[in-house]
């Protein structure tokens, strides 16, 4: 299932991640990337201040480079092979998805065909080589370590707009 796409204001928010470049089955790398992700996080008594999210920073389709993130309190150097950011504030065109991840792609083909439609841009640079993103994301508000259902996890996919 997937929600009407929509305009929203998102405040600045520091995270913390740990970037990997990949290509697209890109499923076996999450483990080990969020495990090192909140292994250092616990190491250095820095607590999570929300739910985990990927972001999407550059695309060339089936390559890849990823932050697997999660929003934290103040942005700075962490160590322990993690990096942190700080998502910015400014609008975002978003939809929820809820289903299995594996409908993840059609929900961002939805969204994006939407701006598209409606004139949107991306604060985005999109160059023949791939494109790299200011803020595209997608935020899992369940999933598999609380909600055994994958028809139940939900999915928020966002992408900030070009101002």
């Amino acid at each position: 299932m997937l929600t009407q796409p929509r305009i929203i204001e998102r405040q600045a928010q520091p995270y913390a991640a740990v970037r990997t470049s990949l290509t697209i089955p890109f499923g076996e790398a999450i483990p080990g990337a969020l495990g090192k992700l909140f292994q250092t996080l616990e190491s250095k008594g820095i607590e999570p201040r929300g739910p985990v999210f990927f972001k999407y920073n550059f695309i060339n389709m089936p390559e890849l480079e990823i932050d697997f993130s999660v929003p934290v309190a103040t942005n700075g150097p962490i160590g322990g092979g993690v990096v942190t950011g700080v998502l910015p504030a400014g609008r975002y065109a978003e939809v929820t998805y809820t289903g299995h991840y594996d409908g993840l792609i059609d929900a961002n083909a939805a969204l994006i065909g939407w701006a598209r439609d409606n004139g949107i841009r991306w604060d985005a640079i999109e160059t023949p080589e791939g494109d790299t993103f200011v803020a595209r994301l997608e935020t899992y508000l369940n999933g598999p370590d609380d909600e055994p259902d994958p028809g139940k996890w939900e999915t928020i996919v966002q992408i900030k707009i070009r101002e």
